[in-house]
């Protein structure tokens, strides 16, 4: 019992510091998107801003996999996010002081990206450091609902922001909430050894020394994805997919402005039917834990996305949009946390780190990808018609997935 209790009380302050510091990290995010999208209307600037703020991703994910393999994983998680933080600092003093241009938020996006990067695979790493083996999927589910909770609550109250104070002000709630998260993680999360992470099932964290050069750990990382059939397999449909979903993703806040109006409470209510979706679809994995086969989940996932693709780009009237934002929130944990969860449980521990480099590194580069195309495409084209045609495409996306044998043997739950 002790030892239940303990792993438990671990995973609560870890998963509770990171939900503090995901909140001011999303406050400022839509601040800055409803910023640019408000003051520009643009798709080409909105590209832009997906470009900068993702792509920095893709180059740091495979380093960050490395260090999460190498280094104290809860120590990159501090790094990361005290770096976000103070770059967050600097771009509010220059705000405050007057310098408040726009190239400032684009450059800020990029920097909050690099830490991303070093952040993501870190994380990803980490929970089945500390968490039992057959906790996985409810711990998953759970910091999946905690995430959106948290994704409810900045929308709106980052819109009542905006209305009263200036950008910066809320630049500032993003520092303080990182310096409460890192607190917590720091100095209350206790990291097992490798011989409780065994007695509790845990899957202890196997580091490599740190005399052997960062190319050749991406290398034999590299090398490993490769011989896994099943991970270069799911990587490759992710990539098709990232690039499907970029505009129900991306364009969405634009689509509203142009086709209902430019009021901030409508750029909040869809976040907020977003967020309330993935939070009760979340909660719903987190205890059923989907089907037995999570590949079947994931597939079911996809060709719901399709749907609510199609449906943002067929309903004129707002209610019945959110609704469908709704519909796509609450969709989405049973894509993501199947995922992973496989992966946590297939993926050789010494490699994990790496492994969700390179999924960070290809949701990172392909999302941007898919705006490079679509977002300049929705400057000279409805974006109604950009959804539904993407909508087709990722509903026949669901196929691939049930038709690998490779995957299908991998999500069986053994």
């Amino acid at each position: 019992m002790a030892d239940t209790l303990h792993w438990k009380k671990n995973i609560a302050l870890f998963l509770s510091g990171q939900a503090i510091s995901l909140f001011g990290s999303m406050l400022v995010q839509y601040a800055i998107m409803w910023h640019i999208t408000l003051v520009t209307q643009s798709g080409t600037a909105m590209m832009l801003y997906v470009v900068v703020g993702i792509l920095p991703t893709f180059f740091m994910s495979p380093f960050g996999g490395v260090w999460a393999d190498r280094f104290n994983r809860k120590n990159l998680i501090v790094l990361a996010d005290g770096s976000i933080a103070a770059v967050t600092w600097i771009v509010a003093v220059a705000f405050m002081v007057g310098y408040a241009h726009l190239w400032l938020l684009f450059v800020c996006a990029a920097v909050r990206a690099v830490g991303q990067g070093m952040h993501t695979p870190a994380i990803n790493a980490f929970i089945p450091q500390i968490t039992p083996q057959k906790q996985l999927s409810k711990i998953n589910g759970i910091n999946s609902s905690i995430q959106s909770f948290t994704l409810i609550i900045a929308p709106a109250l980052s819109g009542a922001l905006l209305t009263f104070v200036s950008l910066e002000a809320v630049f500032f709630i993003d520092v303080a909430t990182a310096i409460i998260g890192i607190v917590i993680v720091y100095f209350l999360v206790k990291v097992p050894t490798a011989k409780e992470a065994a007695q509790s099932d845990g899957i202890p964290p196997v580091m490599h020394p740190t005399g052997i050069s960062y190319f050749h750990d991406l290398r034999a990382g590299m090398r490993y994805v490769l011989k896994q059939r099943f991970i270069w397999q799911l990587i490759l449909i992710s990539m098709i997919t990232h690039i499907l979903i970029a505009p129900a993703a991306f364009l969405t806040p634009l689509q509203v402005v142009r086709d209902f109006g430019n009021e901030v409470w409508r750029l909040t209510a869809i976040e907020i039917a977003f967020s309330t979706g993935m939070m009760i679809g979340g909660i719903v994995v987190g205890f059923w834990g989907g089907f037995k086969n999570r590949i079947y989940s994931m597939s079911l996932a996809c060709f719901l996305w399709g749907v609510g693709s199609i449906g943002l780009g067929t309903l004129n009237h707002f209610f019945y949009y959110s609704m469908v934002m709704f519909f796509i929130g609450l969709t989405l944990p049973l894509y993501g946390t199947p995922c992973t969860v496989m992966l946590q449980t297939k993926v050789d521990p010494a490699y994990m780190g790496r492994v969700f480099g390179v999924f960070s590194m290809v949701s990172s580069l392909m999302m941007p990808a898919g705006m490079l195309l679509f977002g300049p495409l929705g400057d000279v084209m409805n974006i109604d018609r950009i959804l539904i045609g993407c909508g087709v495409i990722t509903c026949l996306m669901s196929i691939p997935f049930i038709g690998s044998k490779a995957l299908l043997n991998a999500g069986a739950d053994r």
